[in-house]
């Protein structure tokens, strides 16, 4: 049976390895985790069960290029699917949602941020769902290596919706992300499927060149063969571009691809380098994710992977076709000190958590939240302030309650009057009542509900409900901003010192983790043993050939990376005056931490409030170690961590 219905709908005569098992779990209404590697197959895990399926599929997926893609391949392949994203105009969105309504739509893609909407969820609350799929499962790990906070609310809201079961699809997670993954939707371990890692059509190289030979090391590694498929992958949006005009004088052609690039201009590169007419992209990580070229040739590292995961899952694009491909790190350690100060950019000082919980034990019951304003209060970047607030939640401080729209605004297509005289009695009179509290600009009505409620105790929920039945029927035009997020207060018999101390040493561990992260990434690639093995073994695949036979190790060349550059002393006279300088901006005596921030470059919000940039000083010391820059800040200021 299901051999026929993949025949039918995608043309295969039969499964990859591990697909089979997967989908026979989920047709048995049964939740599944699939770990395959990158290009393994693991779409098809829910593609093919949402075919047969009574209700609609929701899928989480990460990336806005990703949903793009699959969509695309699904409506090939004669599967009604849809995405509700960003991109789209109102009009968009209010066509899928109607078709979603009528039972039109098999499979519905959305961010994970998508769930925080007040309206997406009032959607999407009435409607059947047969299965919850989490793609890139391993964001809901903190342990992972792309942690998301907002997986980590996943499991609730699946019991809210009333979703009977769960897939997880991932290509990097550890055992122990594995583990984290299967505890959080009580999967068992025997509904996982781990196919292999090990590919024996990737050659797996590492040359230890140093910096300033790395673009000769580069021209040789794609000389004489410049026509193949490659992707060269980079760290900075800069880089991409200042690589791919070098390669363009040697006579190589070769196009920069970044996330700073319009989104017309990378749908045309992408689609050049999918028809083969560009053979050579330069590109952040922002290229990749859902690339389906199966005859991509070379993966090339111009700088180091930001984790062996992320060395995976960017090497996995590489010969989906069987056929041999050649993945090559050009390797040295002089970005070390760079790539491990992003890791500490993100971790909030201990003052500023101090301060935070002082202000919700001030607070009444219910806690109002607009995230962009917190973070400028605190000075906590958005995505820690995140997991903060979710890790007070787990701790049971706050209670996440619900999410509006601070702002609903509405333009009449008809007039206030002509919408109201489509009602009768008793909803009319509520219509009557919504538009005398709706308040006009030039062309725009500003809903205010508190007025709504104290003259006419009408609630908001039933209001919201009204104009988006309005904008349905084509009578308004929508626009709603600024999310505020409302939490229940249970501060009372908690001590926030304790508590402050407690989530910022959770901050500190997932520092240390990120650290080793990248340790293990320099182990990887200094390994004197098989690096094909070596890498299926982080990922649980025991089942690897201890030597591959065609990695640079195999082949007799062990890489020793050059090492970190040697850097002259910090200057205490020059660093006393930029700490001067910085201090002075700020509105209180910033942390020793924040100094650092400050001298390396890091982005924080209170950079953003003072102009930071503008500041002397600012990035001075980007190429030094955050320790080392730390530890002469508070030598020199007396100012604590």
């Amino acid at each position: 049976m299901l051999t026929q219905t993949l025949e039918q709908y995608f043309g295969f005569s039969s499964f990859r390895a591990g697909q089979e098992p997967v989908i026979s779990r989920v047709m048995q209404g049964e939740s599944a985790c699939a770990i395959f590697p990158t290009g393994a197959g693991k779409s098809l895990c829910y593609q093919l069960p949402a075919t047969q399926l009574p209700h609609l599929t929701l899928v989480i997926s990460p990336l806005l290029a990703l949903m793009h893609d699959q969509i695309a391949f699904m409506t090939q392949k004669g599967i009604a699917a849809a995405t509700i994203d960003s991109t789209q105009t109102p009009e968009q969105t209010q066509q899928v949602m109607d078709q979603v309504r009528r039972g039109h739509i098999k499979v519905l893609m959305i961010s994970v941020e998508r769930l925080n909407n007040e309206r997406f969820r009032q959607f999407i609350t009435p409607i059947p769902l047969s299965l919850l799929v989490v793609d890139e499962a391993h964001c809901i790990s903190e342990w992972g290596h792309n942690f998301r906070p907002d997986y980590l609310k996943l499991p609730a809201y699946r019991q809210q919706l009333h979703i009977p079961q769960v897939l997880l699809l991932t290509a990097t997670a550890t055992p122990a992300v594995v583990e984290d993954m299967q505890n959080k939707f009580a999967i068992p371990a025997s509904n996982t499927t781990l196919t292999g890692f090990y590919r024996p059509n990737l050659h797996l190289n590492v040359v230890a060149v140093e910096e300033a030979q790395k673009r000769q090391a580069l021209v040789e590694q794609l000389q004489p063969e410049t026509h193949l498929p490659t992707v060269i992958y980079v760290t900075q949006q800069q880089t991409a571009e200042e690589v791919a005009q070098w390669l363009q004088t040697q006579h190589i052609r070769a196009t920069a691809y970044h996330a700073g690039m319009d989104h017309e201009t990378r749908v045309s590169i992408q689609d050049a380098f999918m028809s083969g007419q560009t053979p050579c992209i330069v590109a952040t990580i922002a290229f990749g994710m859902g690339i389906d070229k199966a005859d991509i040739r070379r993966v090339i590292h111009f700088d180091l992977p930001k984790s062996i995961e992320n060395y995976s899952q960017e090497i996995g694009r590489a010969g989906r076709d069987g056929l041999r491909a050649t993945c090559t790190v050009l390797a040295n350690q002089s970005s070390l000190n760079v790539l491990e100060n992003f890791i500490y950019g993100d971790t909030p000082d201990q003052a500023a958590i101090h301060s935070l919980l002082g202000d919700i034990q001030q607070a009444d019951e219910q806690w109002e939240v607009m995230l962009n304003t917190l973070s400028r209060a605190y000075n906590i970047r958005i995505l820690p302030l995140k997991t903060l607030l979710v890790y007070l939640e787990m701790a049971g401080v706050i209670t996440s309650q619900y999410s509006y729209f601070a702002e609903v605004k509405f333009q009449c297509i008809e007039s206030p009057q002509a919408i109201t005289d489509k009602f009768h009695g008793e909803r009319q009179a509520f219509v009557a009542q919504l538009f005398a509290c709706a308040v006009k600009a030039k062309t725009w009505y500003k809903m205010d509900f508190q007025q709504l409620w104290q003259r006419f105790g009408a609630e908001r929920k039933r209001a919201l409900t009204a104009l988006e039945y309005f904008h349905e029927q084509g009578w308004i035009a929508l626009s709603t901003q600024q999310v505020t997020q409302v939490f229940r207060v249970n501060a009372s018999g908690i001590d926030m010192s304790t508590q402050a101390e407690q989530l910022y040493h959770l901050f500190a561990q997932k520092e240390k983790s990120e650290l080793v992260r990248i340790n293990q990434l320099i182990t990887l690639l200094e390994s004197p043993t098989c690096i094909s093995q070596r890498l299926a073994t982080y990922f649980g695949d025991h089942a690897a050939p201890q030597q591959c036979g065609h990695c640079s190790v195999c082949q007799g060349q062990i890489a020793h990376l050059p090492p970190r550059p040697a850097l002259p002393h910090i200057d205490p006279q020059s660093l006393s005056t930029w700490c001067s300088h910085f201090i002075a901006a700020c509105d209180s005596t910033p942390s020793a931490a924040a100094i650092t921030r400050f001298l390396l470059g890091l982005s924080s919000p209170l950079h953003n409030k003072i102009k930071a940039k503008s500041i002397p000083g600012f990035a001075t010391l980007a190429a030094y170690p955050y320790q080392t820059v730390k530890q002469s800040v508070m030598t020199e200021t007396e100012i604590d961590a």
